[in-house]
């Protein structure tokens, strides 16, 4: 099942995806939710983020470039970072480049959206706590990294986390592509197989570090071949099964003229 979120005139609201359109549902998607019968066509809404997250965490520098490349001794502690919710857009929105800087990276990513309470999670008992997929765009400015390795101001600005266009409940995440296309032109296809740290072993990982809760997103890591991105630009980046997440890049100047968030 493919769930939306998506805005209406003034109204926001949800759905599932079908062959008709999008059918409204009311409640709590995690929880208790029901189906009404107003269907909406794609052509008269505009797609949001599929979720307004709970915390989004990141992990770098997780995938080779083939299997002969997988580390035989995984690393004692991956590297993890947060984003702030702030930072979080759908398909469609543009991505602004901060006034400083004239260029940004695409990342693209599997995400995983958790469904319940998860605390101290063996590997096994992973799946059972996810809720489903969506597309990310892990957008980063490698210029403003700290010269020690901190990585937040870079991956924090405003529209740096693009998210959708769904949230996708019966994917296999072993068996998917992740792909980017940088104005047309593919950047980015990778198996996940080729993480370093699999999606189970990072979420059960961080599981024991600090309690997980439905709402929150893990971005699992971006395949090799993420370039720098400048204005007037297209990103899009796809996995078979969820959908395709396109998004604009405008500078700072422009999206201010523009009335975008910076």
């Amino acid at each position: 099942m493919k769930f939306a979120r998506f805005k209406k005139g003034e109204a926001i609201l949800q759905g599932v995806v079908t062959e008709n359109g999008i059918q409204q549902i009311n409640g709590d998607i995690f929880s208790d939710f029901e189906h009404t019968e107003l269907i909406h066509a794609i052509d008269e809404i505009e797609l949001l983020a599929p979720l307004t997250p709970r915390h989004v965490i990141g992990i770098g520098a997780n995938y080779v470039g083939k299997t002969a490349d997988l580390p035989s001794k995984l690393p004692a502690i991956p590297v993890f970072f947060y984003k702030p919710v702030s930072s979080v857009i759908g398909s469609g929105a543009p991505i602004v480049i901060p006034d400083q800087i004239k260029e940004v990276k695409f990342e693209a990513e599997l995400a995983v959206v958790m469904g319940k309470r998860a605390s101290n999670l063996s590997k096994d008992d992973v799946t059972s706590h996810i809720f489903g997929y969506t597309v990310a765009n892990d957008v980063t400015a490698p210029q403003l990294f700290h010269e020690d390795g901190h990585w937040m101001v870079g991956k924090s600005f405003d529209t740096f986390t693009p998210l959708g266009p769904y949230i996708e409940t019966e994917l296999n995440p072993d068996e998917v592509n992740v792909e980017a296309y940088l104005n047309g032109e593919k950047k980015q296809d990778s198996q996940t197989a080729l993480m370093i740290f699999s999606m189970r072993k990072m979420i059960a990982y961080l599981s024991s570090v600090m309690t997980l809760e439905a709402g929150d997103v893990i971005l699992t890591g971006s395949p090799l071949g993420a370039e720098m991105m400048k204005d007037g630009a297209e990103i899009n980046c796809k996995i078979a099964g969820i959908g395709e997440l396109p998004n604009p890049v405008v500078s700072y100047q422009k999206s201010a003229v523009a009335g975008h968030r910076s």
